[in-house]
């Protein structure tokens, strides 16, 4: 099993800054992929980035390319997600997700663990 919880959201005005962790436990991550999803309300859950636990790997949405950046720190089991010039439009809930592999993906349903989820809302 593996357990993921998530934190860091808040309220931030549009420039802003915040970033958002996942702190991981049980099985561990060889080999795993590690992402971080959102969902805004009457949307679909929206790929952000992801990185596998171990190598170089890593990819981001488009709409947040530039901006997010997600990293790990593997020996304290975290996972983060810095986001900067954050936009109104970045409001919704994130996740931590994770999966038993380890290629990259953006579907969220090849993530078998998630994280609650933490609500962030960019105000204009």
């Amino acid at each position: 099993q593996v357990h993921l919880v998530d934190s860091g959201g808040g309220l931030v005005q549009a420039g802003g800054s915040l970033r958002l962790s996942c702190r991981t436990s049980g099985r561990t991550f060889s080999p795993f992929v590690v992402g971080w999803f959102r969902q805004a309300p009457g949307k679909e859950r929206e790929f952000v980035a992801t990185m596998s636990w171990a190598g170089p790997y890593s990819d981001a949405a488009d709409s947040v390319k530039g901006r997010f950046t997600i990293s790990r720190d593997n020996a304290m089991n975290m996972v983060y997600l810095q986001m900067n010039s954050l936009k109104p439009e970045d409001t919704a809930i994130y996740y931590c997700a994770a999966r038993s592999s380890g290629s990259l993906s953006r579907y969220p349903s090849q993530y078998a663990y998630w994280g609650q989820g933490t609500q962030v809302t960019v105000s204009s």
